[in-house]
């Protein structure tokens, strides 16, 4: 069965694909940002202390978790005629190379306005123990017909 904007309830659920983290990762997705903070590539400086952290070693960029977390919501939703708008973010736990996560998705709920159809979701990126490293909220509309 297709899924269309009338035919999705709250509670259902999307799956993103799984992501391995290398160092070779971090360090594309910096190349790519232009982002070259040494919390993503220097072990000696992440050695020590942040405030009340202590990471022991370079972390993934935040925003690798937005990038995987938008490729499953244009995944999803562009087969079906709707347009990914709108994501907020918030960094739950650091991600290290080796790690593999996960973004997945819950329909939160549905609105109609007079200019389009929207979809409100809960997002949240996972890591391979289960534990959330990214949580937050995405709409997607899908146009009037």
């Amino acid at each position: 069965m297709t899924t269309t904007f009338e035919n999705l309830t709250a509670g259902d659920a999307i799956d993103g694909p799984t992501f391995a983290v290398s160092r070779e990762s971090i360090r594309l997705f910096c190349d790519a940002s232009l982002d070259y903070n040494p919390l993503h590539l220097d072990d000696d400086y992440m050695k020590g202390s942040f405030g009340k952290t202590n990471f022991g070693g370079i972390i993934m960029h935040g925003m690798n978790n937005f990038g995987l977390i938008s490729r499953m919501l244009t995944d999803w939703a562009y087969p079906r005629g709707a347009i990914h708008r709108r994501l907020e973010t918030r960094w739950v736990k650091p991600v290290r190379p080796g790690d593999t996560i996960q973004p997945s998705g819950i329909v939160k709920s549905k609105q109609v306005t007079k200019s389009s159809r929207w979809v409100l979701i809960d997002v949240m990126v996972r890591n391979q123990a289960g534990d959330k490293v990214a949580t937050g909220e995405a709409m997607v509309e899908f146009p009037h017909d």
